[in-house]
Formats: structure tokens, sequence, C-alpha cells
């Protein structure tokens, strides 16, 4: 399967596939541990789970924490010579003796470091999936190495809401998210689902999650505020156009979407 459409089908059935989850412990939060884990639930099973860095330092103290409770192993380098980043080697040379198990179908990397940006490209030319989780500082070219690129600091924010109503109802530290969250790129995603559809301008919600995220890996439909490319579809009537159609041999419907 298309690894980018795998990314935007995550939604329509439950998640099997086996994962290799590799954490940097020193460009990564120990405070969003929960979340993340919720999260890379909805892509698949976390069969294995790493962290790597300097246990013995107070920099670490953080994960230390929450390593037994969330079943994490801790892979423990030592920092042999200042300057001089073993944590990532380590990590690199974990995932790549993982990859050759061809036991996966993919591996999520948490990271805002760039170091890591030839990694997620070998392992994608293995032909598997990879999801990065980072802060908003994370270099581009990480980011756009991977199929999927999660904001760690959206983890940490309240749920975002799917209507204005929920919207104008939201607690003041709710709101003040939803009033720091970015523009939305009207002008990227018109024209993503512009090539994504027909002659007759609709295309299928899978196709075009999936053209968004070949074009932008890190467009999380999230940051502007709603749960999922459905509920901002439906949520934009001044934009889109959405449809439910049967499918064949089935009494469930499938969305639809053109631009108006």
């Amino acid at each position: 399967m298309d690894k980018a459409r795998l990314v935007a089908n995550i939604e329509a059935a439950e998640p099997t596939a086996r994962l290799a989850v590799l954490i940097d412990a020193d460009n990564a939060q120990a405070a969003v541990i929960d979340e993340l884990l919720a999260e890379i639930a909805r892509f698949g099973e976390a069969t294995v789970r790493r962290i790597y860095g300097d246990f013995t330092s107070n920099a670490s103290a953080q994960w230390k924490k929450v390593l037994n409770f969330h079943a994490i192993k801790p892979v423990q380098q030592f920092a042999y010579t200042t300057g001089k980043n073993a944590t990532d080697s380590m990590l690199i040379i974990d995932a790549m003796d993982l990859l050759y198990t061809r036991r996966f179908e993919g591996f999520c990397l948490v990271s805002s470091d760039s170091d890591f940006t030839g990694l997620a490209l070998r392992i994608r030319e293995e032909g598997l999936t990879v999801i990065g989780f980072g802060e908003q500082k994370t270099p581009e070219a990480f980011r756009n190495a991977c199929h999927k690129f999660v904001f760690t600091e959206f983890l940490r924010q309240p749920k975002p809401q799917s209507t204005a109503k929920d919207a104008a109802n939201a607690t003041p530290s709710a709101q003040a998210a939803l009033e720091q969250r970015p523009k939305f790129p009207r002008k990227f995603v018109l024209e993503a689902l512009e090539k994504a559809g027909d002659d007759t301008g609709w295309t299928h919600l899978g196709s075009f999650g999936s053209y968004l995220a070949k074009l932008q890996p890190d467009f999380d439909s999230r940051l502007y505020g709603f749960r999922k490319l459905s509920d901002l579809v439906k949520g934009k009537p001044d934009l889109f156009e959405w449809e439910e159609r049967p499918i064949q041999g089935s009494s469930a419907k499938t969305l639809y979407v053109r631009a108006k």
C-alpha cells in the first residue's frame, strides 16, 4: 500500500501495523509520553519501544520516572567525548538492525534532531512507513523525510474543537490554544484537492488525505481545530462540498469532497 495512503487511512480501520518506536532522550520531552504513545497507537502497535540516552545524567531524570510504567526499554549510552553525540549513533545502529529483521511495517522516530534525516530516508528506501515526532523547531529536512510528522507541542494542548459551537464554549485555556494555531493554508489545501480530484473535481477523502501527506508530511487537521480531515472538510462549507456515497456491497458510506 502507498505509504502516504496508509497514514491517511488510519481512521478507517483498526490499525495492525507493527511499529518500532525509537526515542532520542536528549531531544524529546517525557512530559508528553502519555499523549505520544496514544498518538502512535492510532498508526499501529508499538511492538518495540526503546529510548536512548545517558540515564546517569540529571538531564534524563524526567525519563527515568516513566520508563517502567510505559514498558519502554532504556538503552544506556555514556557520553564518552564532549561534543560527540553517541546517543544518535546507537539509535541509528539499532534502527538498522531492526530494519533488517523485516518484522516491522514502520518506524516512529521521536526527536527534534536533524541528524536522523538520513535514517528516515534510508528506512523509506526499504518501503517502510516513517512517522516522526518532534517540536516545531525540528528542521524541515527531517520533517519532510518522514511520511508523517507530528508536532509534540500539539500533544500538550487541549483537545481540538470540531465545531464552531464547541469553540465558542471552550475554556479560557482551550480558547488561548485556538488563538495560537497557525493560519489555515487555504491555497495549499485547495491546490492539493484540485490535483487529487477527477475530471469532475470530486475525490475520495482518503485520496485527498494521501495527497496532502505526500506534499506536506507535517500537515495535521488538528492544528486548525479539527479532530479529523473529515471534520475539517465539513467544518469549512465556504471551501468544500462533500457527499457520502454508499460502498458497493456494504451498508457503510464513504466521504467524497470537491472544492466549491
